[in-house]
C-alpha cells in the first residue's frame, strides 16, 4: 500500500474512533495497530497522535482482558 493509502486508512480509523464506545474501540484496535506496524515497516513517519491512539487502544484492550477475571 502507498504512503497516501496508509495515511488515508489511519484517518478513516481515527474518524470511526471519535466518540466511539468501548466495544467499538476494542474492535478497531487491531486495525490501528496493523496500520502503525505497516507504516513502521515501510519506514514512514508515524504521526504522534496515531502512536498515542494506538497505545491508548492497546491499554484499553489489556484492561478489558482483566475485567473478566475472577477474584
Amino acid at each position: 500500500m502507498t504512503a497516501n493509502g496508509l495515511y488515508s486508512e489511519a484517518e478513516q480509523l481515527e474518524q470511526k474512533l471519535r466518540n466511539a464506545c468501548l466495544d467499538t474501540r476494542l474492535a478497531l484496535q487491531p486495525s490501528v495497530s496493523k496500520v502503525v506496524d505497516r507504516m513502521r515497516r515501510q519506514r514512514m513517519p508515524v504521526p504522534s497522535r496515531l502512536r498515542r491512539l494506538d497505545a491508548a487502544l492497546c491499554e484499553d484492550a489489556m484492561e478489558a482482558q482483566f475485567d473478566n477475571l475472577p477474584i
